[in-house]
């Protein structure tokens, strides 16, 4: 058999072993040079820090933009995230909490992030992934923020209210739900397991598949994997992770009712990124209370021409009905406009708390 080229297939197979080869012996130097750059930074500095989030999204943006194909840009990225994260290892070995337990979005968002070769830790609750890394037993935690049907997650933002923690990079996952089980048929299913979002986002898809089936909320979609597991006529909404992790069927796959689905979430730190060049800064802000105060709060973005892309408020927790204010803009708190507008916002608000500015999510 020959290719169109009169190559046969032997001979393609040949040259695909020595592509391996090179590619190998390639990866091998990049690793020489991720140990150099750990040798240089202890030498300067023994508490250097190894993982810079800048310069990721630097490299996995010029990688997708020199991209020649046949591989799409998006597949290329995810290639390079795993030689980094590989890479990275060798300098320091990252330790990852995220809202657990195993099987998790919220742990697929943190590989997604930061590739496999770090050590991810499951927590029960958001306020447990905040005091890993508060403690500094995690060097990061990932928790979910947002998600684009059923809006944000509030336990999130009420912990940045009292935490020290800098927000330093976001992951954004398109979420696909599955109906998981041990029973082989739906009309077999019982009850249903599922976080309350993860039902929410099904509503439609249920009600006209399994309108008798009870719905049982439970903390995590791995949780509820795990419910189903053990006992019979019991379901699951969970992802593909999560059936293989607890060994149950796909009874039917992508039953959200939004083709669009996503989620985002935030990756947090001991301290903000520096500028990638393609970044967002996120704020909490307190108003005065006094006539036009939201105005004068959004005025200095209008004037120095900064975009503000999300605005959500929520209870002070200090005094009845008082509000803070949670946004985010576009841009880096050391770019000239968005400091220029941030020393005019601190002239109008009774607080401004600068959560971290960060590269947009790349992948």
């Amino acid at each position: 058999m020959s290719g169109q080229d009169g190559e046969t297939l032997d001979g393609i197979r040949r040259r695909i072993d020595a592509l391996d080869d090179e590619i190998m012996r390639l990866i091998s130097e990049r690793a020489d040079c991720a140990q150099e750059v750990a040798r240089i930074k202890r030498a300067a500095d023994p508490r250097a820090e190894f993982y810079r989030p800048e310069r990721e999204a630097q490299v996995l943006r010029r990688i997708q933009a020199a991209n020649p194909g046949p591989l799409n840009s998006e597949e290329m990225a995810r290639l390079f995230r795993e030689i980094m994260s590989a890479c990275l290892a060798l300098e320091q070995q990252l330790s990852i909490a995220f809202l657990g337990p195993e099987g998790t979005f919220t742990q697929a968002a943190a590989l997604k992030h930061f590739g496999h070769s770090v050590n991810t830790v499951p927590m029960n609750a958001i306020d447990e992934v905040f005091r890993e890394v508060e403690s500094g037993s995690a060097h990061y935690g990932v928790v979910p923020v947002e998600n684009s049907t059923e809006g944000v997650v509030t336990h999130t933002l009420d912990r940045f209210m009292q935490s020290p923690l800098s927000i330093c990079g976001e992951v954004e996952l398109r979420i696909h739900h599955h109906l998981l089980s041990v029973v082989g048929e739906l009309p077999q299913v019982e009850r249903i397991y599922s976080h309350q979002q993860s039902l929410a986002q099904c509503r439609e898809w249920l009600d006209a598949r399994l309108p008798h089936a009870e719905r049982l909320p439970v903390s995590s979609n791995a949780d509820a994997a795990r419910r189903a597991a053990r006992e019979p006529g019991a379901a699951a909404i969970a992802s593909e992770a999560a059936a293989e992790l607890y060994g149950l069927n796909v009874l039917a796959a992508n039953i959200e009712d939004s083709p669009d689905n996503t989620t985002r979430f935030l990756v947090i730190g001991p301290r903000s990124s520096g500028p990638s060049g393609n970044d967002k800064t996120s704020l909490l802000i307190s108003a005065r209370n006094r006539p036009g105060s939201l105005h004068g709060l959004l005025s200095p973005f209008a004037d120095n021409d900064v975009s503000l892309t999300r605005i959500e408020s929520r209870p002070s927790h200090c005094v009845n009905w008082e509000y803070v204010f949670f946004m985010d803009i576009e841009g880096h708190a050391q770019n000239a406009h968005v400091a220029k507008a941030l020393v005019e916002l601190k002239q109008e608000a009774e607080l401004v708390k600068v959560l971290g500015s960060y590269p947009k999510a790349v992948l």
